[in-house]
């Protein structure tokens, strides 16, 4: 089964549709100058009105944060009692010991190696992270981009490495593509934003469609 995390949270009616669309995780963007970055008091509001509409079979919250300062995200993770930290930076495993939830990981998956030196840093990559008591999150490397790119990779490389480890799979992902990116790669979960989104805003429905894409390919 592949669980489904909608990305980018910023409005309460975004994050009522998912949960109701069947999502397991919610994230919301905690990252300065980036497009989906959300306000901590507006998230912690946002938050709240959630679970007083949403009474039960509520999805984990996740913080995207990237390269702050470990009082800041543990702050964040306090007010808005966020489940899980996803670090899009550079932290390394001994940053994560001090967070206090639950860590997910981006690990960036480059474009311009070969096949083989590509999966071998994967595999690499994901080890050290498992190990470390991190979920993994494989999106596609551009250079100078924090968090997601909304471009995809190559997924065919991923083959058998779902056998190996659990891993949440990112970039690109659409209604349109989400059930071959399933089919291919067996991820343990997906995590999608821009994919859900029209003229930059999350799309009700959107998130239904690509919820449904999910859903069906877990039949």
């Amino acid at each position: 089964m592949t669980f489904l995390k909608i990305c980018g949270i910023k409005d309460l009616n975004s994050a009522i549709v998912a949960t109701q669309s069947g999502a397991a995780f919610l994230g919301f963007v905690f990252v300065p100058g980036v497009r989906r970055n959300i306000p901590v008091d507006q998230a912690e509001t946002l938050i709240s009105d959630y679970k007083r509409d949403i009474l039960s079979g509520s999805p984990s919250l996740v913080g995207l944060f990237a390269n702050q300062t470990i009082e800041d995200v543990n702050e964040i993770v306090s007010r808005c009692e966020l489940d899980y930290v996803q670090l899009c930076g550079d932290e390394d495993s001994n940053y994560w010991e001090d967070i206090e939830a639950r860590v997910i990981k981006q690990i960036k998956v480059p474009t311009n190696l070969n096949d083989n030196e590509v999966v071998d840093l994967i595999n690499l990559s994901l080890d050290k992270t498992v190990k470390a008591g991190a979920i993994p999150l494989l999106d596609r490397f551009e250079e100078g981009k924090l968090g997601g790119t909304g471009k995809v990779f190559d997924w065919s490389i991923l083959q058998g490495i779902s056998e190996k480890y659990d891993f949440m799979l990112a970039g690109g992902l659409t209604p349109d593509n989400v059930s071959e990116a399933i089919r291919v790669a067996t991820p343990w979960a997906v995590d999608v934003s821009s994919g859900v989104e029209k003229n930059g805003d999350k799309d009700e429905y959107l998130i239904i469609e690509f919820s449904k894409s999910v859903n069906d390919s877990n039949k």
